[in-house]
């Protein structure tokens, strides 16, 4: 299920300035948006996994290059929450 409020959030921080608030004060960005607790402490935790679930992975990635994190920790962070393929046969 997608969330509105973090993808407004994460929508916003394409912003270059508001990119660069959010990066020298996340929590006073973040009080500009009523976003659920499970979803902010996702946020802070830089859970990809969790994030992941709630908005469209195009905004998801570009958050996290706003937030600082670097493609390949990135990658492998949504590796290790990607469904497996099962092999057929």
């Amino acid at each position: 299920m997608r969330d509105y409020w973090l993808s407004k959030l994460f929508f916003d921080l394409q912003t270059p300035a508001t990119g660069a608030e959010y990066r020298a004060d996340r929590d006073k960005v973040l009080a500009r948006y009523p976003i659920a607790p499970e979803a902010r402490k996702a946020i802070l935790n830089d859970d990809v996994g969790e994030l992941s679930k709630r908005v469209n992975p195009y905004l998801l990635r570009f958050y996290f290059v706003v937030a600082g994190m670097s493609e390949a920790e990135f990658l492998k962070r949504l590796r290790a929450v990607a469904p497996k393929e099962t092999a057929h046969g």
